[in-house]
């Protein structure tokens, strides 16, 4: 897989992340996020630093921690809705991370293969339904399947646990930073997505 380093060894399955890992997604999501914000009474700004930083995090939760930097009181669910509402309107343009699409392509039938999100799960259908992705993954992890999000370990030991698969023999696909915590949480080696390969 071009640009990517994987680690030598071999594993019994795989879980990626969707959002910056299988599709680019992020650009969409940030103009998304910002005008979601600023539809819901936020005059703090929301940088792309600071999007990139809470990459993975439930959405609801990334508000709860600018309402506590701000002092402000933005309602978590009106902003996650807004946001979800706007980015369905513009799933078809989403394309593939291609290195990694490929990848997970050609993994297809030899291993078994899991997506696990922090988008709720009708976005991640989605974007894996429009960029021909879909039929990869019989098990899709997302945060109304577990009780805490990334960086917590939940959805990579539930997607280990579906795929009946023990979390040290799974390598993780993460283009974010709460992600690759969640890996390590879960004892699992991850493989970081660079912006740079999108």
């Amino acid at each position: 897989m071009s640009m990517i380093e994987l680690p030598s060894r071999d594993y019994k399955a795989y879980i990626f992340d969707c959002d910056g890992t299988l599709v680019d997604s992020m650009p969409i999501h940030y103009v998304c996020w910002v005008e979601a914000l600023r539809l819901n009474g936020a005059t703090f700004p929301f940088t792309e630093d600071e999007f990139y930083h809470y990459a993975g995090v439930r959405e609801q939760d990334t508000v709860i921690i600018l309402n506590e930097q701000h002092g402000t009181n933005v309602d978590p669910d009106a902003v996650a809705e807004t946001k979800a509402e706007m980015f369905q309107k513009r799933i078809h343009e989403v394309p593939r991370v291609h290195p990694v699409a490929s990848y997970a392509e050609s993994l297809h039938g030899r291993a078994p293969m899991s997506v696990a999100s922090g988008s709720e799960a009708p976005i991640v259908h989605a974007c894996l339904k429009n960029t021909a992705l879909l039929h990869l993954f019989e098990i899709i992890i997302t945060p109304a399947d577990v009780q805490r999000g990334k960086p917590a370990p939940d959805m990579f030991l539930l997607a280990a646990e579906r795929m009946g698969v023990k979390p040290q023999d799974c390598l993780v696909f993460e283009d974010g930073r709460s992600g690759l915590e969640a890996a390590k949480a879960a004892g699992m080696e991850a493989v970081f997505i660079p912006r740079t390969l999108r």
